[in-house]
């Protein structure tokens, strides 16, 4: 039926033009491309992405055309390249994050990029090709998320990109790849048996895996629709008693997506996107600022931070089972704990890359700090990255009290990174594996990416 929401999204996949890309929209979307890569890159160094790579060379062959991040040199069949690439992406959480909360770039960039580099010479993508794929990629994830209230806040079943992001993967690459809106329309219904990851692996090794495998399983689903494989059509209406993309939400409400006419607002016109500035959840990010913030208080009070005066540390999170470790023992429980990056911010004045390496995350100090951390969930900080805040008092042994607040901390949609910003951040990632030259090749490529004849050069 042509009616129907499924159907809807495949007409759309199938129809979306470059020109409906308003310049908010390409200039927002290009930020994401660049900080996705650099982020990419510097996740090339982590021991998850080692095993994710060796795993992909021993146990498969296949034509290698696809490039590895960080692997000058490297190159496996564009599928476990996509897979590679997403596990690097998502390997220190350091990639971006949207509301309602995943994290749709790793899910459709490498795909994009893999799938690019397997096309014929005469068949490549233009820049704006690619540009508009990524764009329709982001837009399902977010159309997806907006069916059902559940997705608005901080995830409990299943991690989200490991849904969402499979099915956006799946819609960049039909984009990409010129499908037809049947194939758009089965390719989604591949993508959907292919999707979800629990959210108990959060906090481990496992979890880069959701990004990775979301990435490469909706390139295969678009592969295979293009190939002739068929699925439900109906899988993203509500069928009642019998679960399509309904199957991972117990509220879902979905909605036709209009066909594109002269004009279409993407969700990214009206919803900018959060960039970290430090490899951690992104509940982490309004602790860190408001420890920072009580940090200072402090130092002007006592003239240096001197941990021997705090009796008591009190933070006020919302409730997140997952991100509520007072004792993180490896760095991906450390990148998961309100306690431990509240306690890192005090005691270094910062949280970056190296705060998660093992010798700091078992300095005698920083637990001496773990030990006086007392946590309140206040009613009214509510687990949701729109209306969440973070709070950090020290309650010190004179009776004083010293409080810190962060109700949008420097790199959320509502205090979006500067270009500087964002430019240092690429620019420190892409160092750990780039020389200088081909790291301004990059920002230069990815700033006229509408321009490029052939969008594989990224």
């Amino acid at each position: 039926p042509e009616d129907t929401v499924t159907s809807s999204f495949a007409s759309f996949i199938h129809a979306a033009r470059p020109e409906l890309l308003s310049q908010t929209v390409r200039q927002r979307s290009k930020r994401m491309i660049l900080d996705s890569i650099g982020v990419g890159l510097v996740g090339s160094t982590t021991r998850v992405f080692d095993i994710a790579l060796r795993y992909c060379r021993e146990l498969y062959s296949s034509l290698a055309v696809s490039s590895v991040y960080g692997k000058p040199g490297v190159k496996l069949s564009p599928t476990l390249a996509a897979f590679t690439n997403g596990v690097a992406t998502h390997s220190m959480d350091f990639d971006d994050t949207w509301h309602p909360a995943t994290h749709p770039s790793g899910a459709v960039l490498p795909a994009l990029l893999a799938a690019s580099q397997m096309l014929p010479p005469n068949t490549k993508p233009t820049g704006l090709d690619f540009l508009l794929a990524f764009n329709v990629g982001l837009e399902v994830q977010g159309r997806l998320m907006h069916f059902s209230t559940e997705a608005h806040d901080i995830p409990k079943r299943f991690h989200p990109p490991s849904v969402v992001g499979t099915l956006g993967s799946a819609a960049a690459t039909a984009k990409l790849l010129s499908l037809s809106s049947a194939q758009c329309c089965h390719a989604l219904g591949i993508a959907a048996s292919l999707a979800g990851a629990p959210m108990a692996n959060a906090a481990t090794q496992a979890k880069p895996l959701h990004v990775g495998n979301a990435t490469r399983l909706g390139l295969e689903a678009a592969l295979l629709a293009a190939r002739g494989m068929e699925a439900n059509p109906l899988i993203l209406d509500d069928i009642p008693g019998c679960s399509g993309f309904s199957a991972f939400y117990s509220v879902y409400q979905p909605k036709p997506l209009s066909t594109p006419g002269q004009h279409h607002e993407f969700l990214l016109e009206k919803q900018d996107i959060a960039f970290k500035r430090f490899p951690a959840h992104l509940g982490m990010h309004w602790v860190v600022d408001a420890a920072l913030s009580v940090r200072n208080l402090f130092i002007n009070y006592a003239g240096s931070f001197s941990p021997s005066l705090i009796r008591t540390i009190m933070l006020k999170i919302p409730v997140s089972k997952y991100i509520n470790r007072p004792f993180p023992s490896s760095e991906h429980q450390a990148r998961h704990s309100f306690q431990f990056n509240a306690c890192a911010a005090l005691l270094d004045g910062e949280v970056g890359l190296g705060s998660f390496s093992e010798s700091s995350i078992h300095r005698q100090e920083l637990r001496e700090l773990l030990d006086k951390v007392v946590v309140e969930h206040p009613e009214d900080n509510v687990a949701n990255f729109d209306k969440m805040y973070g709070e950090v008092a020290l309650l010190l042994h004179s009776g004083d009290v010293l409080t810190g607040k962060c109700d949008t901390f420097y790199g959320h949609w509502r205090k979006p990174l500067s270009k500087e910003s964002l430019l240092k951040k690429f620019r420190s990632n892409a160092s750990h594996v780039l020389p200088e030259e081909k790291i301004e090749a990059i920002i230069a490529l990815v700033d006229n990416l509408e321009t490029l004849s052939d969008g594989s050069q990224l």
